[in-house]
């Protein structure tokens, strides 16, 4: 079966051109980027290498970039490391609802510990409610927490606003640009964020590598504790490989972007203007988007069961729903937009990449078109 691959949300495959990159530092640069003899240097020239090229696809200096095992580790670092040099009173975490779990679960660890939490609702277009964040922030706040592009929906929110608005009562700014980086240029100078955080499976680099940036000047807590690697910001032996592969596909995002961006967003609308040709659907988000992403709701279906149907059919898209201990949780993000329950449940993200074609696309519409009938024809008959 040709299979067609539409959820690079959740994951990209590695680029070939990664993997040509990472597979000498594999093979030959096995040395400990912290060791002085020759070998431990041409680790650390790799990694030097890297973290200039991750620098250069978001703005930044690379003495700003630290390396971590994952965005997930980035945003707990942010999140953590900030609240670890609070002070009261300014001890308060703010954060949008829309927030990936990384973000949102850290801040509730935190609201259990005896931080002050409190999270702010967005509207029905998926974009954080700015009126909502200013009665949320004041000069007890240390950390507002607002992504850049939402990973269910593709909406970007406005986080030169928020900036704006944390900075003047005094607030720290963190960022999670995971589904940002490669589809949008990020210029962390014109955000104006204090911390930004990146994850490289999402832009073709291997799992196990991410990155957050620290601008020059803000104070974190370490979370990792041990040597003096990244500048004792995060202890641990550097992944070479993986952060050689890093700065590869950071460096391939940003020549290939403007590119890219236009055909993903075209494909993207041709997707679409079929999926809402399909009786009973409608779309989630109407703010600006990455132009990679699309979340849809059929009305009358259970996502995953219609997940399942496209997948034995050859097309891999991802439900609103996070699954844990082998129970659904309907999507946080689409209820904090205050979708109704029915339409939460009968939503499915679909996420293009660098190799979707035309006729991917086409195929797959065609193939949502018949499952959702099969479906809904099934319900009646149930009844």
């Amino acid at each position: 079966m040709e299979r067609i691959y539409l959820d690079h949300n959740a994951t990209t495959p590695v680029d070939p051109r990664v993997l040509e990159a990472m597979l000498p530092a594999l093979r030959e640069g096995f040395g400990n980027a912290s060791s002085l003899h020759w070998f431990g240097q041409q680790a650390r020239a790799a990694l030097d290498d890297a973290r200039a090229e991750v620098a250069r696809l978001i703005g930044a200096n690379p003495a700003e970039i630290v390396f971590t095992s994952s965005g997930t580790e980035a945003d707990n670092l942010a999140v953590r490391g900030a609240a670890g040099i609070a002070r009261p009173p300014r001890r308060g975490i703010v954060y949008s609802a829309l927030e990936h779990h990384a973000v949102m679960n850290t801040a509730r660890s935190l609201g259990e510990e005896g931080w002050p939490v409190a999270s702010v609702r967005a509207g029905a277009d998926g974009v954080i409610d700015l009126e909502e964040l200013a009665s949320r922030v004041d000069d007890t706040t240390a950390l507002v927490a607002v992504m850049l592009a939402n990973n269910e929906t593709g909406v970007i929110q406005p986080v030169e606003e928020v900036v704006r608005l944390a900075h003047a009562r005094g607030a720290l700014v963190h960022c999670d640009a995971v589904q940002a980086a490669g589809k949008m240029k990020i210029d962390v100078r014109a955000l104006d964020v204090d911390l930004l955080a990146l994850s490289g499976h999402k832009i073709y680099a291997p799992k196990g590598v991410g990155v957050l940036y620290v601008k020059r000047g803000t104070r974190l807590r370490p979370w990792v504790r041990g040597g003096a690697q990244e500048r004792n910001r995060r202890a641990g032996t550097e992944n070479i490989p993986g952060i050689v592969g890093m700065g590869r596909a950071a460096a391939i995002a940003r020549e290939e972007l403007a590119a890219l961006s236009p055909r993903l967003a075209a494909l993207r609308d041709r997707l679409e203007e079929r999926l809402l040709a399909i009786p009973g659907t409608r779309r989630n988000g109407d703010g600006p988007r990455v132009p990679n992403t699309t979340n849809v709701s059929f009305a009358g279906i259970e996502a995953e069961s219609l997940l399942m149907a496209l997948d034995l059919a050859g097309v891999a898209v991802s439900t609103g729903a996070a699954c844990a201990a082998g129970a659904l949780e309907p999507s946080h993000v689409l209820r904090a937009m205050g979708l109704p329950m029915e339409r939460v449940q009968g939503s499915v993200r679909f996420s293009l990449g660098r190799a979707t074609t035309e006729k991917d696309v086409d195929r797959a519409a065609e193939t949502v078109a018949a499952a959702v009938s099969k479906q809904r024809a099934l319900a009646v008959t149930s009844r």
